[in-house]
């Protein structure tokens, strides 16, 4: 059995369509859970049309990886898919492409391909494609070697877990800023199972970010770097994968002969280096700051 869980929030906008997408997959038997952070719109209402396994959280006791290892501890499938509520399917098929590498034994955990939505711009669109490549491989720890940081890549707008292995492994870690699942996927590969990137099971999910919204998840990814620093030990320091995003982009740019984005390119890139170092010194930064500077100012609380 199959466990499709989605976190929800004030997810009014996305939701119908969402569930009309999962109702509508080639794979009809899974148990469909919705943990919701109290929502302040009809959430809650629509997501009791398609399901009757619907979790009401306090708002304040939210975070990435709690709120996910409750809905894992409550879940009966052998197979959870996690999704996050701005996520679309592509087709029918979505759900049973990430399923099927579940045949092999060895897989731990697998994520599906993002596709931006339409609309989203040159920035946003380069993200997707150079993330999420039209290529699925697997991956072990050995190929830290040649894969540095992203070896444990995962990314819960679209993954899927084995339940035996994410139980075995600790379960998503309470208390985590963002990153939940790069963690979980360090903890999978530590424990010798592999992790997969099924590039036939595909999203919509893409978002067009201002740059000080750039700044601040930046700026959160370097607190998680810093507070689980072992990830950084153990497959190498984000930096290095950085270096190589901005050159990719920078000729991305260049391909669709968006010279006039190029100032906006040293901007863009120049403020989320300058978030994310702040983020891994954060310790030494004031509370009042830390929150005004962080996209999870409620983590902060």
């Amino acid at each position: 059995m199959t466990s499709i869980i989605i976190p929800t929030y004030n997810a009014q906008p996305y939701l119908p369509k969402l569930l009309d997408a999962l109702k509508n997959q080639s794979v009809t038997e899974f148990e469909l859970i919705i943990i919701d952070s109290s929502s302040a719109d009809n959430t809650v209402a629509i997501a009791k049309k398609y399901t009757d396994k619907v979790i009401i959280i306090p708002q304040n006791e939210f975070n990435h990886g709690g709120t996910r290892a409750k809905a894992a501890s409550l879940a009966e499938g052998e197979i959870l898919v996690y999704m996050t509520q701005d996520a679309l399917p592509y087709n029918e098929h979505t759900v049973e492409n990430i399923l099927k590498v579940f045949d092999d034994n060895r897989i731990g955990a697998a994520y599906g391909r993002q596709l931006s939505y339409e609309g989203t711009n040159l920035f946003g669109k380069h993200l997707r494609e150079f993330n999420y490549p039209d290529r699925s491989y697997i991956r072990e720890k050995k190929d830290k070697k040649n894969f540095g940081i992203k070896t444990v890549q995962l990314s819960n707008s679209f993954a899927a877990y084995r339940k035996e292995t994410l139980m075995q492994t600790g379960n998503f870690k309470d208390g985590l800023i963002l990153g939940e699942d790069v963690y979980t996927g360090a903890k999978i590969l530590d424990a010798g199972y592999s992790l997969a990137y099924v590039a036939d099971a595909k999203v919509y999910h893409s978002h067009n970010y201002s740059v000080w919204q750039e700044f601040k998840r930046y700026f959160d990814i370097g607190v998680f770097h810093q507070c689980e620093s072992w990830i950084l030990d153990e497959y190498g320091k984000a930096e290095g994968e950085g270096g190589r995003y901005v050159k990719s982009e920078f000729a991305y740019l260049l391909r669709h002969h968006a010279y006039h984005l190029i100032p906006a390119f040293f901007v863009r890139n120049g403020m989320k280096y300058l978030g994310y170092k702040l983020g891994q010194n954060y310790s030494r930064l004031p509370h009042w700051l830390i929150k005004k500077l962080s996209m999870h100012h409620r983590w902060w609380q």
